[in-house]
């Protein structure tokens, strides 16, 4: 209870909050104080270690930018680190300092003693810190592979499908124990990390596993050991997706769906056969941590204004333009969220149902039986819709069908895989459409890609050298003040966290109808738009660059062949 005193006097927590913090800690089974007070909320953890500090005269050590010699990393057992959670930091003579986050477990450091015949020196870190180090040292896995796990239930896979396997040995690896888990702390890791895919890849020297995060893919350490689990991780990973476990030689797709940690997440599974092995890529589709709302997906309210105008239309066809991962399904399911009502019936066609949106009907194509997109909606437009999305216009069939949906009263909302906006047009007259009926049907075009965020956490200040900034960027030639991430622990030192969208808003205004009646191309239609009032991909990015929410290289790295006028 000294430690819910000290924080009492640091003003932590008031006064009247003392007799339910004591109270939680007295009933919490003899669980360290400092992590039930973290866990319930009581303080903040910067504040929880400082007293930590105070309460035991440990020095308190930030390990962020730590780097630690390979020689001090194999002073300590493997098994050690990943059971007691503790990090050696450096080594002189007989000493060892070793971090750990919880100082109340004196036994570790007496087993540590004897193992290894060191004098220890304890020093503080936070939790997060250490097991960061511990996978980037020991690897993710580690603790599994050695076989001394602690059993965690709160991190656990639940997989919320049954699982079908045969008695080949294959299949018996696949399900032991350890592999479980390996895979286990495979998903969990890219759960935790906030990554949309997960690739393991098979080399000539061993297994490969790479996680993307906000959009860039990020190798992950693994222990050398893990290659030698290949083939059991990989017919596990077929098992837990209901895939044939027998079959090497042909691509197969399937479906994972799990809880971690309470959150359910699908996991969309694609494998190929490739020259050293079969390679893996998995869709992390995380329903919790979606919210499909327009303004959180980055669009401005002026934007956002135009847009919803163009969406409350009866009638027409609204497209969302970019390539493959530019968040697309995201603003779509956001447009209709933003329609959706009692009196509004919303019909969707995709391949495949990603999420499942309440309030909306959603259908699956199934294309071996038949059920394509144009299939879909020649039948969907007898269930009486208002609205209807189509996952995606790629042959004429369906635009064809598009147009005709459009043409009898509906509202279609789709995709199309085209750089811009102004491109969408001469996409679907070059589909076979003809030019009146894409004129006289298309009401806007949204091109949009995807930014990472700067982390508002390590947020700073900085002025960009001069021959950085591009010359089409506002004010450049001038004393320019931005934002950007300096790199903090919650970030991985990336300096950014999260993403949104940049957006290019084509409104089909009568002078764009008779270009696209005359047939003239996407660079015409493009610069008659910008006349009106269209802000480009890369207007809309140095606006949000301005505004402190991205940066200078990243509108660059997504904008880089978009030309401005």
């Amino acid at each position: 209870m000294q430690l819910a005193r000290r924080l009492l006097k640091k003003g932590c927590f008031s006064e009247s909050d003392l007799p339910r913090v004591e109270e939680a800690i007295a009933n919490s089974g003899g669980r360290p104080p400092h992590e039930v007070i973290l866990e319930k909320g009581f303080a903040k953890e910067a504040e929880l270690l400082q007293a930590l500090s105070e309460e035991f005269g440990l020095e308190l050590v930030d390990l962020t930018d730590r780097a630690i010699p390979e020689n001090v990393l194999q002073s300590i057992p493997a098994k050690v680190v990943h059971r007691r959670q503790l990090v050696p930091l450096e080594k002189s003579g007989n000493n060892l300092t070793v971090a750990t986050g919880n100082p109340y477990d004196l036994y570790s450091l007496d087993e540590l003693h004897t193992l290894t015949g060191f004098h220890i020196h304890p020093v503080l870190a936070s939790t997060r810190e250490i097991l960061r180090l511990i996978k980037n040292h020991f690897g993710v896995g580690g603790e599994t592979l050695s076989a001394l796990v602690r059993d965690k239930g709160d991190e656990e896979v639940e997989l919320l499908e049954g699982l079908e396997a045969d008695d080949s040995e294959a299949a018996k690896m696949a399900q032991e124990a350890s592999v479980v888990k390996l895979v286990n702390e495979i998903l969990i890791e890219a759960a935790n990390e906030r990554a949309s895919d997960i690739h393991i890849e098979c080399e000539e020297h061993g297994l490969k596993i790479r996680y993307r995060i906000d959009g860039m893919l990020q190798s992950q350490n693994f222990p050398p050991e893990i290659s030698r689990f290949q083939s059991a991780i990989i017919s596990r990973l077929k098992i837990m997706a209901r895939l044939n476990i027998a079959e090497k030689r042909l691509p197969q797709d399937g479906r994972i769906k799990m809880r971690v940690q309470g959150r359910e997440i699908d996991v969309r599974v694609s494998i190929i056969p490739m020259v050293h092995g079969e390679g893996i890529c998995m869709r992390l589709l995380d329903k919790g941590r979606m919210v499909f709302d327009l303004p959180s997906v980055g669009m401005l309210p002026d934007t956002y204004k135009v847009f919803k105008q163009i969406i409350d239309r009866p009638h027409g066809i609204v497209l969302v333009t970019g390539p493959t991962g530019s968040g697309k399904s995201t603003t779509l399911y956001s447009a209709l969220n933003e329609i959706k009502d009692d009196t509004t019936k919303i019909i969707t066609v995709e391949d495949p149902v990603e999420y499942q949106q309440p309030g909306i009907s959603q259908i699956q194509t199934h294309a071996k039986i038949g059920l394509t997109f144009a299939a879909a909606l020649r039948s969907i437009l007898r269930h009486d819709p208002d609205v209807v999305l189509i996952g995606e216009m790629r042959d004429l069939e369906t635009s064809e069908s598009a147009i005709q949906a459009s043409l009898t009263g509906h509202m279609v909302f789709s995709t199309l895989h085209t750089n811009d906006a102004a491109s969408a047009f001469t996409r679907l007259i070059d589909m076979g459409i003809e030019p009146f009926l894409v004129s006289s049907t298309v009401e806007g075009v949204l091109a949009q890609r995807l930014v990472r965020k700067i982390c508002q956490d390590c947020l700073v200040d900085y002025e960009p050298d001069s021959k950085d900034v591009p010359p089409d960027f506002p004010g450049a030639g001038g004393r320019i003040i931005l934002k950007k991430g300096a790199g903090c622990r919650a970030c991985r030192q990336t300096g950014y966290r999260g993403r949104l969208g940049i957006f290019e808003l084509l409104v089909a205004s009568d002078p764009l109808r008779d270009l696209i009646i005359a047939r003239e191309n996407s660079m015409r239609i493009r610069e008659v738009a910008m006349k009106e009032g269209m802000m480009t991909l890369r207007q809309d990015g140095w606006r949000k660059v301005i505004a402190g929410l991205t940066s200078l290289d990243e509108v660059n790295r997504v904008t880089a062949g978009d030309v401005v006028h």
